[in-house]
């Protein structure tokens, strides 16, 4: 299976620069996904699609303005650190911008010298560990010092952090936003509510192995990175209730569809648990637990597109992109929604 067979047309002018005034106006695209019929609806609507004792599985993660510009001491070219992961002892797994001018050893400050960190390390795929020094609270400092770690795709100023953030983020560790969750608002999941639907939130901190374009052209080769994981034994009960009683496992996000991927049985079951995930999903995989998925519109030859894919069939999910880009959906991060039933 070759990567290219995941290219699309996309005009530039589509690729959304700002979220909406309003989280829930956004477009969205229905798909059923066996025979490849199209609607076209409101996000609103997608009460509409979800029927008492169905589970809406959210991931909680909250995005760290993990974002921060730096010098190498007595350089004045400005070196860009993107935090992924969270390690031991004060140091993170990174990516970083010129990586050719940070080898081993390299000290960046930040802040005039408020942060500082050095490279202990340079991983295969590029990454950096780096050991930070400083007095105070990490994460004070990093509010202070921190970015947002928009996408690159994204060229205008994000004016609100929040908007970056789900209504519902709540822990602490992701370099990304789970973007499907983007759309909702608390009035519109107090709705989803009282018509009967559970919801279950579990955390995916979303790093490197979401988004880390696939380069190779054999799709079989490409390695995702591991993310962290958790599952709380509430969350779990409630999907595991709600597949006991012949509901429906209706993912918001594919860092969702991940999660409960890995963790899930046989049966369709899981367990409460916590963990580094690295599956990556492409067309033949089957699904275990999960039955209907709220997503966003993907980049190109990306895994969140095969997996999607998977959910469906390559061709489907392809000819649905075909026509959001002739009915002109927003697309990526702050754009447009599809849910595929």
């Amino acid at each position: 299976m070759r990567r290219q067979d995941f290219d699309f047309y996309l005009p530039e002018d589509l690729i959304a620069q700002t979220p909406l005034k309003n989280r829930e106006d956004s477009r969205l695209l229905v798909l059923d996904r066996k025979n490849g019929e199209i609607e076209h609806r409101k996000f609103t609507d997608i009460v509409d699609y979800l029927n008492p004792g169905d589970c809406l599985v959210l991931n909680d993660t909250r995005v760290i303005p993990a974002r921060l510009f730096g010098n190498r001491i007595g350089k004045e070219e400005t070196i860009e650190i993107l935090l992924l992961k969270r390690m031991e002892n004060e140091t993170w797994e990174t990516l970083v911008r010129p990586g050719k001018k940070v080898k081993p050893n390299t000290i960046v400050e930040f802040g005039n010298g408020i942060l500082k960190g050095k490279v202990l390390s340079i991983g295969e795929d590029g990454t950096r560990i780096i050991k930070f020094d400083y007095s105070g609270i990490f994460e004070e400092i990093l509010d202070r010092l921190g970015e947002m770690p928009l996408p690159p795709y994204i060229t205008e100023t994000l004016e609100d952090r929040e908007r970056y953030q789900t209504v519902y983020a709540k822990n602490k560790g992701s370099a990304a936003a789970p973007t499907a969750g983007l759309h909702f608002t608390e009035g519109l999941l107090e709705k989803i509510k009282d018509k009967g639907v559970n919801i279950s939130y579990i955390t995916l901190h979303v790093g490197l192995g979401t988004f880390r374009p696939v380069k190779v052209d054999n799709i079989l080769e490409h390695h995702m990175h591991s993310e962290y994981y958790n599952i709380p034994e509430d969350s779990a009960n409630i999907i595991n209730w709600t597949k006991s009683n012949g509901g429906s496992i209706i993912c918001v996000g594919t860092t969702t569809v991940r999660t409960l991927e890995t963790v899930a049985d046989k049966s369709g079951y899981i367990k409460p648990s916590s963990g580094w995930t690295d599956i990556f999903i492409y067309p033949g995989y089957k699904f275990k637990i999960v039955d209907k998925l709220i997503t966003n519109f993907h980049l190109p030859e990306s895994t969140l597109l095969m997996l999607v894919s998977a959910f469906s069939t390559r061709e489907i999910v392809l000819n649905a992109y075909r026509e959001a880009v002739k009915e002109r959906y927003r697309f990526f991060s702050f754009g447009d929604a599809m849910f595929l039933k």
